[in-house]
């Protein structure tokens, strides 16, 4: 089912008074660090510091009272879980979350203090493994990225960010799954004629890159630090969306991610994982495509990250914040 406007608009209603309308607002660090307008949707200082809430009470509101009275599940990397933990908790439904071992230590305590029972594995591979088996056993599936109801309520990020920002050309979406780069796309697109989309990954994280190429979701072992975008595939449902509306997907390294994680702390004044952090060097390749006359647009999806986290990432890449753009030096690689 290839989500609409419509769709977006209608998640937008069901769940108005349950999420927050983040702000987007002009960046004048990141103008001036990128030679471009700079908008910023602040998704990050949504319930649970990321966009999942949205999608995760559009799922929970519409559930049945068998499907209630089941409980809930879901696979994570941290956001989702998070974000279903915390929406189960405040609706009186019984949650289990499934994660890799891998998943940061703040959010698997964050979903075990929302109420939520905690299943570890080895990988993120094992845990949609155990998930298949739980929902087997009859708990009822919340999905990150493969349902349109979940597609639908991530889009009305773009939604809020069209009617903030009209005046955006290029917008930088972060791509796990595939679920807010389609919401945001099919919103982005119907509303702002001419508007072009781009999605970031990281390396280790890029099931969606390597599903472009393959021309249908393919599996990966991810390895990217960026546990929240280190889907183990993409989804038909989003792949159809990404590859009818989204310009190109551009895939950056770690170490650049978490570049752009500390520009966006020194320049923009905001504290952000390396899953938002990867837009800021990807930004600057979407300029060197399109030239010097766009207004960009980032979706700061998440900021779940610990200063610890952020120490050591730095210290391991030697990383520094991106130098600022200047005419004729390359974008990083």
């Amino acid at each position: 089912m290839v989500i609409s406007l419509d769709d977006v608009r209608a998640a937008a209603d069901g769940i108005a008074g349950h999420v927050l309308r983040t702000p987007t607002l002009p960046s004048p660090g990141l103008s001036a660090h990128l030679g471009v307008p700079v908008s910023v949707k602040l998704e990050l200082l949504q319930r649970t510091g990321s966009f999942k809430p949205r999608g995760a009470f559009a799922k929970l509101l519409g559930l049945s009272g068998p499907e209630r009275a089941a409980g809930v599940v879901a696979v994570s990397g941290g956001n989702h879980g998070l974000a279903v933990a915390d929406t189960a908790g405040s609706l009186g439904i019984a949650a289990t979350i499934v994660m890799p071992s891998s998943a940061p230590e703040r959010s698997v305590a964050a979903c075990r203090a929302a109420g939520a029972d905690v299943r570890l594995t080895d990988d993120m591979a094992g845990a949609f493994a155990l998930l298949d088996t739980l929902v087997a056993e009859g708990r009822t599936l919340v999905h990150p990225f493969d349902d349109a109801l979940v597609l639908a309520a991530q889009g009305t990020v773009g939604l809020e960010l069209a009617a903030d920002a009209p005046e955006v050309t290029d917008v930088l979406v972060s791509i796990g799954g595939g679920a807010l780069i389609a919401g945001v796309a099919t919103a982005l697109r119907a509303t702002l004629p001419g508007v072009r989309v781009w999605g970031v990954e990281t390396e280790g994280a890029d099931a969606m890159s390597r599903a472009l190429a393959a021309g249908e979701p393919v599996p990966i072992a991810p390895t990217s630090i960026a546990s929240t975008l280190s889907a183990p595939f993409v989804s038909a449902l989003t792949l159809e969306h990404v590859s009818a509306l989204v310009e190109e997907v551009l895939v950056v390294s770690d170490a650049d991610a978490v570049r752009g994680a500390l520009t966006l702390a020194e320049e923009a004044k905001v504290w952000a994982e390396p899953s938002a952090g990867c837009l800021v060097p990807a930004a600057h390749r979407v300029l060197d495509r399109v030239g010097p006359d766009a207004h960009l647009g980032l979706v700061v999806c998440g900021g779940n990250v610990t200063a610890a986290d952020v120490a050591g990432w730095t210290t391991r890449f030697g990383a520094t914040p991106l130098p600022r753009r200047e005419a004729g030096v390359p974008a990083p690689r």
